[in-house]
């Protein structure tokens, strides 16, 4: 497990450089903005567009362009990279998952940003754990933070209390909250569905992330062995997180499988499950309250009083005794921008104090900007719940090397053989070491 300012940092010598590249053709006074808006993630469409009235009113002649993409993480990354590799087409600003910084450096898509960020008064607002986290080994910086966030148990007190369960709860380790999805199977009956652990290949990273990542980070052991600069395989704590995606889904408390192996199952469980008391308890982001806020996509008011939030246990209760995952939004520019400093005015505009306040708000992210998450007004309005908050003292990062998306991939692949009974968790186990080993080489491996 590794603490947040270390994880971030360690991002720093993953990220190899690239050489910015400016397009030609391309009008100077068009800023085109490319961004996810899918499912629960809808926050960035309402930035955006304040962004575009704003500053096309206040300065005359300069269009700013928006390309919402509705599509999950994997498939908007594919259509971004699309664009990326014809100067006409790529965008002049991203919305980019920070940890796909890395592989988009590697491939000559992202325009540095250093000689603007030396001239931005409001740097000093941003901590030096968020600007590690988009800077490369070469030392510069190619994206600014929006947004942090963290992973838990998301759990029903309704449903806790109609099953005698009490609250609040926390669970001291894996068993603990594996009794208590079996306490409230018994109680609940067929309708409800007592634990869900995402897994499988159709949700992606979703899976990954969520899912099993959120497991290993608990049992001591990791993706990447940082001090070696190898990927671990053979790893005990590896076997152990699908022991327990194959408990959940082998004594039926999860998920049947047509729901959990759906593209769109954490839509489906935010949207509609959750809200409608067919879930108790769900391992996810801190983000998720963003579809029940009134501007959501699901409107809940009552999801104060209904919904509670615990820390995900290690797997034995070992210190820090808690487990957490923590990714976050960024902008980046693209390499082909016509005119850099155009694009940095835009993208200084979005990540302004106010605006950062109300995606910070309707995103349900920890912010990164000082003043914002210091402010009362933030406080007042957040819907992000204080024990999610905390768990950025124990919270880890994914290894944002190039090789990450296969190496995602491969988990997936490894959860989905064990949900559906295919293999046992040490074959899975077994086949995601072999797969690991094709992708990276033998000998960029830790071999157990």
């Amino acid at each position: 497990m590794r603490r947040a300012p270390a994880a971030l940092a360690l991002l720093l010598a993953a990220v190899p450089a690239a050489a910015g590249c400016e397009g030609s053709g391309r009008d100077p006074g068009t800023v085109k903005i490319v961004y996810q808006d899918f499912g629960a993630f809808r926050a960035a469409d309402p930035l955006f567009r304040r962004v575009k009235e704003e500053f096309e009113a206040a300065n005359e002649g300069v269009t700013v362009e928006l390309h919402p993409i509705e599509a999950p993480a994997e498939d908007y990354q594919t259509q971004v990279n699309l664009m990326n590799r014809s100067p006409a087409d790529a965008p002049d600003i991203i919305y980019e998952d920070s940890f796909t910084i890395n592989q988009d450096v590697d491939a000559g898509y992202l325009h540095p940003l250093d000689e603007y960020w030396a001239g931005w008064e409001d740097a000093e607002f941003y901590s030096e754990q968020a600007d590690a986290a988009v800077t490369a080994l070469d030392g510069k910086r190619y994206g600014v933070m929006l947004g942090t966030d963290t992973r838990g148990l998301w759990y029903s007190t309704r449903l806790f209390e109609e099953a005698g369960v009490d609250t609040p709860w926390r669970p001291e380790d894996w068993d603990a909250v594996l009794d208590t999805a079996r306490e409230l199977g018994g109680e609940l009956g067929d309708g409800v569905v007592p634990l869900n652990v995402y897994a499988g290949t159709p949700a992606g990273e979703v899976s990954s992330m969520q899912g099993f990542q959120m497991l290993l980070a608990g049992t001591g052991d990791s993706l990447f062995d940082e001090e070696e600069q190898k990927w671990v395989t053979g790893a005990q704590g590896f076997t152990d997180a699908l022991e327990f995606i194959g408990t959940v889904y082998g004594e039926g408390l999860a998920l049947d499988q047509r729901d959990a192996l759906n593209a769109n199952v954490a839509t489906l469980n935010n949207d509609e499950r959750i809200p409608g008391g067919e879930i108790a308890i769900s391992l996810d982001g801190s983000w998720v309250t963003q579809s029940w806020i009134e501007s959501g996509n699901r409107p809940w008011p009552e999801w104060e009083e209904e919904m509670a939030f615990a820390p995900m246990p290690t797997r034995d209760g070992q210190e820090p005794g808690a487990a957490s995952m923590s990714g976050g939004w960024t902008l980046a520019m693209g390499a082909h921008t016509a005119d850099p400093g155009l694009a940095w005015r835009v993208m200084e505009h979005a990540l302004s104090r106010e605006n950062a306040l109300e995606f910070a708000v309707e995103g349900a992210q920890i912010p990164v900007r000082s003043d914002v998450a210091d402010s009362e007004e933030y406080r007042e309005r957040s819907p992000i719940v204080p024990e999610a908050v905390e768990l950025v003292d124990v919270t880890a990062f994914r290894p944002a090397y190039g090789d990450y998306p296969r190496i995602s991939l491969a988990i997936q692949e490894a959860t989905e053989q064990v949900v559906l009974g295919e293999a046992t968790p040490e074959e899975a186990a077994a086949a995601y070491d072999a797969e690991v080993a094709g992708i990276v080489g033998p000998d960029a491996v830790t071999g157990g």
